[in-house]
Parts: structure tokens; C-alpha cells; sequence
């Protein structure tokens, strides 16, 4: 599988379960709709950072770098696209941009 890191802006839900996420976490999930296709979708394990490694605060909005382990990304993500947030907690999120590929620059 292609390692892919994104930039993006997320927003966990607030007040959900009323604790932080630390940069890093691998316990949240994106969920995207294919770009040409929005009936197909997909769920991604995903990692999630700041660029401070300070932690995701429920209800605030951040600028994060989620990197996804699967051939068919870029189908699922891409600049402008938004997407979901599973796991503990729930949120939203809107890619900027795709920052690597299997840890090259992209």
C-alpha cells in the first residue's frame, strides 16, 4: 500500500465526549466519497498531527496533516475535498492539499 499525507482543516465535534485527541492519534477514522463518484465511499484508518503536536480540541478548528495507507486515495481525496470524521468522536474536514506520497513530496 502507497502511504498519502494531506493537509487539511478539520473540526471535531464539540462537547462529544469532552476530551482532546493527542497529534498523532490513530483513533479516528476519514470518511470521503469518491471524486467522480459520490455513491462510492470509503473509510481510511488514518493518522492525524498538528504541526505543533499539541493536541485536537472538540469544537476548535485546526490545520492538521492526516496521512492515509491505501493505493486509492487520491480517487477518495484531493484538494476541496470534504470529508468525515469516525471514531470516539465525530467532525468534518475540507483537504487543502496533497503534501507526500509514500514519503516523497508530491
Amino acid at each position: 500500500m502507497r502511504l498519502f499525507k494531506y493537509r487539511a482543516l478539520v473540526t471535531l465535534d464539540p462537547g462529544k465526549t469532552g476530551r482532546d485527541y493527542p497529534s498523532g492519534t490513530h483513533s479516528l477514522v476519514v470518511h470521503a466519497s469518491r471524486l467522480d463518484d459520490l455513491s462510492c465511499d470509503k473509510y481510511f484508518p488514518a493518522v492525524i498531527t498538528t504541526d505543533d503536536q499539541a493536541p485536537l480540541h472538540e469544537g476548535e478548528r485546526t490545520v492538521v496533516t492526516v496521512t492515509v495507507a491505501a493505493d486509492d486515495a487520491p480517487e477518495f481525496l484531493a484538494a476541496g475535498q470534504t470529508f468525515t470524521i469516525w471514531g470516539e468522536t465525530g467532525g468534518h474536514g475540507v483537504v487543502s492539499r496533497r503534501v507526500f506520497t509514500d514519503g516523497e513530496p508530491s
